[in-house]
């Protein structure tokens, strides 16, 4: 017969299991809810590459049209920053897109002949799938656009101008695109060879993994929301989970810019609820992911990620090649 004090202990036991299963699903909860809220995250759409890179060995002209660029700079906006018509060339969609902050300083430092600065124009939406009257595209539609246009652009360019070099560049749902890509490129299934990535920049990558890439300023320990939630069915949100190979050989050429507390970049796992929802709750009323054109959340050496980005770019764009032209 089971004593009194057994049965208690049972109850006990029986109670703590049950108020971490209860903890759980509410970190789970304020994690979907913190992410829609914020509306800046990663994309969704699983994205395959059909084709293998051309081969870096692969056999190369001596020179390239004269109106090919020495780089090809690609910028993908983040959430709400670009639509489908904007100019590439002159981005107005929203004059405030902080990707807007690197590629309009490099625009006018560098001619076109030497660095060509295209900013992709795609839907850059995230329709709320909590709110019914929310009209906006869902995630997964945003994200495959986005994806089906950066990478066209570089096997166009790729296609006539064999000896560019390019430089890559995202933020937030522009960053996982532009990420996703590159590392298809560093494993051998993108669409232009790994040796003519001289660099790729992301700024609040959904897909982030710690030390993956390298590292400039704060390196937190969470992962992309993409990773944290891939275990969650949302209607039009695919969360793709980490990048199988992760940047292969453009690891040492990738950089990842995260701000502690961001929950696009630095989200906390289910498997701590506790640690999740203090984490949760503390960053409810931080707008982290909006301010890396400050210094409040993010900084190396007093610059905000904005001018790192710029000021990387431009080093990567002095020492390039400069490729023969006929």
């Amino acid at each position: 017969m089971t004593s009194p004090n057994r049965r208690k202990r049972n109850r006990l036991l029986l109670f703590a299991i049950l108020g971490l299963g209860i903890l759980s699903i509410i970190a789970v909860i304020l994690v979907v809810i913190l992410i829609i809220n914020l509306l800046k995250p990663e994309p969704g759409g699983p994205q395959g590459p059909t084709t293998k890179s051309p081969s870096s060995s692969a056999p190369r002209p001596t020179a390239q049209p004269a109106d090919c660029p020495d780089v090809q700079v690609i910028v993908v906006p983040g959430t709400w920053e670009s639509n489908s018509n904007d100019d590439p060339y002159n981005p107005t969609a929203n004059p405030e897109s902080l990707m807007l902050k690197v590629s309009a300083p490099l625009s006018n430092e560098f001619d076109a002949s030497r660095a060509d600065v295209y900013t992709v124009p795609y839907i850059a939406e995230f329709r709320n799938p909590a709110n019914l009257t929310d009209k906006q595209a869902d995630y997964d539609v945003s994200r495959a656009e986005g994806t089906e246009r950066t990478r066209a652009k570089i096997a166009e360019v790729a296609a006539k101008c064999a000896l560019t070099n390019y430089v890559l560049m995202g933020f937030s749902q522009g960053a996982v695109i532009v990420g996703d890509i590159a590392s298809e490129i560093g494993n051998g299934q993108g669409p232009v060879a790994q040796d003519l990535v001289l660099g790729v920049g992301l700024i609040a990558d959904g897909r982030r993994e710690p030390n993956q890439a390298q590292n400039a300023g704060p390196n937190p320990p969470g992962v992309g929301a993409e990773i944290a939630l891939d275990i969650l069915p949302i209607p039009g949100i695919t969360l793709t989970g980490p990048r199988p190979g992760g940047f292969g050989e453009l690891t040492d050429r990738t950089y990842s810019l995260c701000a502690p507390g961001d929950l696009i970049c630095d989200a906390p796992t289910i498997a701590n609820p506790i640690a999740a929802i203090n984490k949760l709750m503390s960053a409810i009323n931080n707008p982290v992911h909006a301010m890396y054109n400050t210094t409040v959340y993010w900084s190396d050496n007093g610059q905000p990620a904005t001018v790192w980005m710029t000021d990387w770019a431009r080093g990567v764009i002095d020492k390039a090649p400069f490729p023969k032209h006929e």
